[in-house]
């Protein structure tokens, strides 16, 4: 069995005991990063306050093989740096994490992560309806493409972007600022639990630990690190996801943003990126031209086949996508296409929420 060594036990189990305590630097986001960096002694030294002794004493003592049977009694495993499982790209971090504790399939993470590129998708929590709906295009056609969706299942963009990549094959991970087998927020249970069993849900926080504030932009390094290129879908000026751009452009990563109304608080932040030099995105082919290159995209991107179609679809949906295929563009020509026996409306608008088709700028639809 694959698990977390003795030394990283006990870090992991440290970090935990004393992120209550990490909150009184929590408005210091480099402090926070620099103490998460310290050893296990000057962490106690730095953290531990009055209860130093208490603390070191019960670090000293700690039973490893107990704590990891703990550990796996909430359904979770844990690997560490030491394991070959563990994610290479961590180590890129100056403050990587001792211990990624996990629930869900650690085959699956191995899956997830070789040889397949990772994108980071983040962005708002208050988002835009059409940026909820962009997020979720952009994860279910990188999934569909092969590409690792990584973010992190907090409301709005990240949420969406799971939602869409479960949607294309699930090909996504979630990394939570709380222990991993805790559905954060809460109102995302469903999919959370959609997370783990048909993706992965990850953490450096041990099973048990609620959500602290200083843990979300601690979190955020993890997912610029796991990806190859990171993307901001929206974000308000001073969005947690800027973070993560930040700290992905300070690992040498790729970053991306998608251009948003110059007046819309939606898009502040995206727009000062791409002001910065961050790639422009305009939809799922821009990212794949940089997480594959241009010439090695996969062929229905590169060549513009349509993706897959979902097994799912309403006999009036089919009908309407065969009528858009077949080049009848508008509400009204589709109509006429399929006899008018098909109340078109209704379909084409969940056909362009599932990402199957699009609406131009002209009116008109075309397929993806």
């Amino acid at each position: 069995m694959i698990e977390a060594c003795d030394r990283c036990t006990r870090r992991s189990w440290l970090v935990g005991r004393l992120a209550a305590n990490l909150e009184q630097i929590r408005g210091n986001r480099p402090a926070v990063r620099g103490v998460l960096a310290l050893s296990d002694r000057k962490l106690i030294a730095a953290l531990g306050g009055r209860e130093k002794s208490k603390i070191t004493a019960h670090w000293s003592e700690l039973d490893p093989d107990r704590q990891r049977r703990e550990w796996r009694s909430g359904s979770t495993s844990a690997i560490c740096r030491h394991n070959a499982s563990f994610p290479r790209s961590l180590a890129d971090l100056p403050d990587p994490p001792a211990v990624l504790h996990i629930y869900g399939e650690l085959a699956r993470l191995d899956e997830l992560l070789a040889p397949s590129p990772v994108v980071a998708l983040v962005g708002a929590r208050r988002a835009s309806a059409d940026g909820l709906e962009l997020a979720r295009e952009l994860g279910r056609t990188l999934s569909l493409c092969g590409v690792t969706v990584v973010s992190g299942m907090a409301l709005g963009i990240d949420s969406a972007a799971h939602e869409g990549a479960l949607a294309g094959g699930a090909r996504t991970i979630a990394v939570l600022a709380c222990g991993p087998e805790r559905a954060y927020p809460a109102r995302r249970k469903r999919l959370h639990g959609e997370l783990a069993e048909r993706g992965v849900v990850i953490s450096e926080l041990p099973p048990g630990i609620p959500p602290f504030r200083w843990a979300f932009p601690a979190r955020n390094r993890i997912i610029a690190a796991l990806a190859r290129m990171a993307v901001v879908v929206e974000a308000a000026e001073r969005s947690g996801s800027l973070i993560t751009a930040e700290i992905a452009a300070d690992l040498g990563r790729s970053v991306g943003a998608v251009p948003g109304h110059p007046g819309s608080w939606h898009s502040c932040g995206a727009n000062a990126l791409l002001r910065d030099g961050a790639h422009l995105i305009r939809d799922a082919r821009d990212i794949l031209d940089d997480a594959f290159g241009v010439e090695a995209a996969p062929s229905a991107v590169r060549n513009r086949e349509p993706l897959p179609l979902p097994s799912s679809l309403s006999d009036d949906q089919a009908a309407v996508v065969a009528a858009v295929e077949a080049g009848f563009m508008t509400a009204a020509s589709v109509a006429e296409y399929c006899g008018g026996s098909v109340e078109v409306l209704g379909p084409l608008t969940e056909l362009e929420l599932l990402g199957v088709i699009e609406r131009r700028a002209d009116g008109g639809y075309r397929r993806l």
